[in-house]
């Protein structure tokens, strides 16, 4: 296991939640900016937000968690990004506004940001891409950050990623996490593999997932399986697989679970946690986030909980 060194670049969306109930600041990049944050790894977060209500929303968080300002931008024309949240049981269901700030993500200003910084690696999904001004904003935080780590979660929005932009997301990443029904997507999109057809073997499914890795060149490849744990695919034809994941004793909000996953990875690996660690305390912070409402918890104690615990298992 390499350790990561330095400090994160987050890019990506931040968006303010609305409909059921109190608006909620959310966004996937800044929940992982959020977690990291909270465990002393404040990242470099690069987004935009506008200058109205929402964004003062925003700003309040990264005053709350710490995260330094430095890759936050202000719009004046586009309104801090929203979505319009409809409650599924213990799920939810986003509908996402076109022309938000984090579609405008500036590229001089994204590179400017992370000038004379060490960063070794580079987190960043699929949503923040769909509008070609953020897409070279995220172009160039990569050209500036060549010896870093990219860390792709795919987090695939219905009707805001098209193939090329995900051929394109998985052509420039290292490490892809993705879900059961991303990963679908892309067995159907690149291996016509579609959900109609006969289920696929173990065998067949992971044989897939090792072809999805030579295709596109990836170090690792992390599919989430929710309450049944994850499994780790390593170029180097390791295989790790954590089938025991606790669930909490009460599940409240799924919301967020992926990105509290993709934040302890990403500790875990800055810490020099051994792989099969990193992915059992990932799993069960993910779990742990289910039993709190929204992504993020507003207890700031919440996570001294867990520094006590890891510190005693250390």
């Amino acid at each position: 296991m390499v350790k990561w060194n330095g400090m994160a670049v987050v890019f990506g969306e931040v968006l303010v939640e609305e409909g059921a109930g109190a608006p909620v600041v959310g966004g996937a990049p800044f929940n992982v900016a959020r977690h990291l944050a909270a465990f002393m790894a404040p990242p470099l977060l690069i987004t935009r937000i506008g200058d109205d209500r929402n964004g003062a929303a925003v700003r309040a968080e990264f005053e709350r968690f710490v995260i330094p300002e430095t890759g936050l931008q202000i719009d004046t024309m586009e309104e801090t990004g929203r979505a319009v949240v409809e409650r599924q049981g213990t799920s939810h269901r986003l509908t996402l506004l076109p022309r938000q700030a984090y579609d405008f993500i500036d590229p001089t200003l994204a590179a400017a940001s992370i000038s004379g910084g060490a960063y070794d690696t580079v987190y960043f999904g699929t949503l923040a891409q769909r509008e070609e001004r953020s897409r070279l904003a995220l172009a160039a935080v990569l050209d500036a950050t060549p010896a870093a780590k990219r860390f792709l979660d795919l987090n695939l929005r219905t009707g805001h990623a098209t193939e090329p932009i995900v051929t394109k997301a998985l052509t420039a990443a290292d490490i892809v996490k993705v879900n059961e029904e991303e990963l679908q997507a892309l067995f159907q999109w690149y291996f016509q593999i579609g959900p109609n057809d006969a289920a696929l073997s173990t065998e067949e499914v992971h044989a897939a997932c090792r072809a999805l890795m030579d295709r596109f060149s990836l170090e690792a490849l992390i599919v989430t399986l929710g309450h049944r744990g994850s499994v780790y695919f390593g170029a180097d034809g390791s295989y790790v697989a954590t089938r025991d994941n606790p669930a909490p004793p009460f599940v409240i909000d799924t919301t967020g679970a992926g990105d509290a996953f993709a934040a302890i990875f990403m500790l875990g690996r800055a810490r020099g946690w051994p792989l099969e660690l990193i992915l059992a305390r990932a799993n069960e912070f993910a779990g742990a986030i289910c039993a709190v409402s929204g992504a993020v918890p507003a207890d700031m104690g919440f996570y001294d909980k867990w520094v006590a615990r890891w510190r005693e298992a250390s």
